[in-house]
């Protein structure tokens, strides 16, 4: 066969168009190699090569999700290629996102052998790791040595249809996939082996990782309200009327901090909300029902709760990285202290 027909989708900011500011950019499809496709065409040998590279603002397809993957695998269709690359996305959660969702399209809707790469923190690699070989790439651009280095191999292999190994083999986040395979010890005495590793101390590699869960230790009651000082805090994405802080719709890259000292109702057209994951009508027509001002100032009136702090913080969950997440509460976690907040009631949408 002659050489390997790769088509590679990149974002706005890889494609050297721009930043938040054209990340409502349309699919566009061109005849060149961009960005980081010159260091994949490298990594090929001669093997591969790139013939289209298709470009979407991480905002566009987020927002237009339906419309941007046919559009997209309509690009990709008409090159007819062997293999379909995207990214890689790194932290980028809206990144990963759209390139999770279109490998995932062209392999399945297409019938393309498609892969791509991302930090194991993004949203993208934990929606779609069952489904697509997504390669374990570094958490920021700083990583694309790396990246083209892991993905351009396995980028071959898949292309050819030769037998993939294992994810520490081929650089590729564990797919969940459990395989049978001889070996010269049978379970049992393998699994001793194991157990007497860990009891001396020594490394060992365990043959079923098991899922490792976030566990938070629940805080001490408060044992009178009604001298407490309570906060919100929302991923339900509420924000002043215009979203002066431009927190993303999906995928958030940062939270706000507003001010609400006087504020007994979230009027509408004077608060909206920045979710892109839920039909934002009712949010939008009534903020309370996302953050319930409303009725934590009738209970101060009341005297039931000390009082309300006069900041709420807000942010967007929809296919926002834990990692950022965790961030933007170490941060704000902090003022809350500093603030002699008692309490935080956490809401979504």
């Amino acid at each position: 066969m002659g050489k390997i027909k790769v088509v590679h989708y990149i974002n706005q900011f890889f494609a050297g168009i721009g930043g938040e500011e054209k990340a409502d950019f349309k699919p566009e499809v061109r005849e060149e190699v961009i960005g980081p496709g010159m260091a994949l065409n490298a990594g090929f040998k001669g093997e591969a090569e790139i013939v289209a590279t298709i470009i979407c603002g991480d905002s566009y397809f987020g927002e237009n999700m339906d419309e941007a993957k046919a559009k997209v695998l309509e690009m990709v269709k008409e090159y007819d290629p062997d293999l379909f690359i995207a990214g890689p996305a790194f932290n980028a959660g809206r990144y990963g996102v759209a390139c999770g969702t279109i490998t995932e399209a062209v392999q399945n809707e297409l019938g393309i052998p498609a892969m791509t790469g991302m930090y194991v923190e993004n949203p993208g690699a934990d929606m779609f790791k069952k489904d697509v070989y997504i390669v374990s790439t570094r958490n920021s651009a700083a990583g694309m040595r790396d990246a083209v280095k892991k993905m351009a191999p396995l980028a071959l292999k898949i292309a050819k249809g030769e037998e993939i190994g294992s994810p520490d083999e081929d650089n590729y986040i564990p797919r969940g996939i459990r395989k049978n395979f001889f070996t010269d010890k049978r379970g049992s005495q393998r699994a001793v082996e194991m157990l007497l590793k860990k009891i001396r101390g020594e490394e060992f590699e365990t043959e079923f990782e098991m899922p490792d869960f976030d566990r938070v230790e629940p805080g001490k009651a408060i044992e009178d309200l009604s001298k407490a000082t309570i906060a919100i805090v929302t991923s339900g994405g509420i924000v002043p009327f215009g979203n002066p802080d431009h927190i993303e719709s999906s995928s958030a890259s940062k939270y706000g901090k507003y001010d609400i000292e006087g504020v007994d109702d979230l009027v509408e057209g004077e608060w909206e909300t920045a979710h892109g994951g839920h039909d934002p009508v009712y949010a939008n027509i009534d903020a309370d029902r996302v953050i319930p001002v409303d009725t934590l100032r009738q209970l101060e009136k009341e005297g039931k709760i000390g009082k309300l702090h006069r900041y709420f913080y807000s942010t967007v969950g929809n296919g926002t990285a834990v990692a950022s997440a965790k961030g933007f509460a170490a941060e704000f976690s902090k003022e809350l202290v500093e603030d002699g907040v008692d309490a935080v009631i956490l809401t979504s949408t």
